[in-house]
């Protein structure tokens, strides 16, 4: 699944976001919004994470989505 049908489809794809980040709240799930950049910029906030590493997390978030 590509970004666009992620963003499309956040409302479904979001409890799958919170089973791979459980650290992440609803509420900013909620305002993420299915925009990748401030899902990336959540990682980095919450995890720790570099960006290059959540943004690695993400692309392979999509690729179990397929």
């Amino acid at each position: 699944m590509n970004w666009d049908q992620i963003e499309g489809n956040w409302r479904q794809v979001k409890g799958q976001a919170k089973e791979a980040w459980g650290e992440l709240t609803d509420d900013e799930l909620d305002k993420i919004d299915g925009q990748r950049d401030q899902l990336v910029g959540k990682l980095q906030e919450r995890y720790g994470k570099t960006k290059e590493e959540a943004e690695r997390e993400v692309e392979q978030f999509c690729k179990t989505l397929n």
